[in-house]
């Protein structure tokens, strides 16, 4: 029986390194940012190149007043930071309701305008409602100027 003798080269694979599996190249993200979530509202730099925005949503905030700050912290950390990976971390305090835990509100914000309109500028974010996600898409950073948010018209107007 023959034995084989070690090679005095060292392995470039460190052994004290976590290895993972890569998903397909269709699946793989282009960035897994390092989760940090920041201590107090607003945009922060992490050590890894990323910036994460926190918002915390008070029990008197309105849909329209949530869905502005969510926006100003996208717009202020591309600026900041531009085209950087951004994570956005969301807290919700109060409004609690029917809909999963949530009033009818802030369910929406949550599911239909997070989903269409703020995933869409991010790498990654955690919501109260579905926990943290990583954007399958590379993040957009071609933000708009503004807002513009169409409320239904009230039953009082009709």
């Amino acid at each position: 029986m023959k034995t084989r003798k070690r090679s005095s080269k060292k392995s470039p694979i460190n052994p004290k390194q976590t290895l993972r599996r890569i998903p397909p190249n269709n699946m793989a993200p282009s960035y897994t940012p390092q989760y940090q979530k920041p201590d107090e509202p607003g945009v922060a730099m992490n050590f890894d190149n990323s910036v994460s925005l926190y918002q915390r949503v008070g029990p008197e905030t309105t849909f329209n007043e949530a869905a502005t700050e969510a926006f100003r912290l996208i717009k202020e950390a591309q600026d900041q930071y531009p085209n950087w990976p951004r994570i956005f971390y969301l807290d919700i305090e109060g409004h609690k309701g029917e809909q999963r835990g949530y009033d009818a509100d802030f369910f929406e914000f949550q599911q239909e305008f997070w989903f269409a309109t703020i995933a869409n500028f991010v790498t990654a974010f955690e919501t109260p409602l579905v926990g943290g996600l990583m954007n399958p898409e590379p993040q957009r950073n071609d933000i708009p100027d503004e807002l513009s948010i169409n409320l239904p018209d009230s039953e009082d107007d009709a």
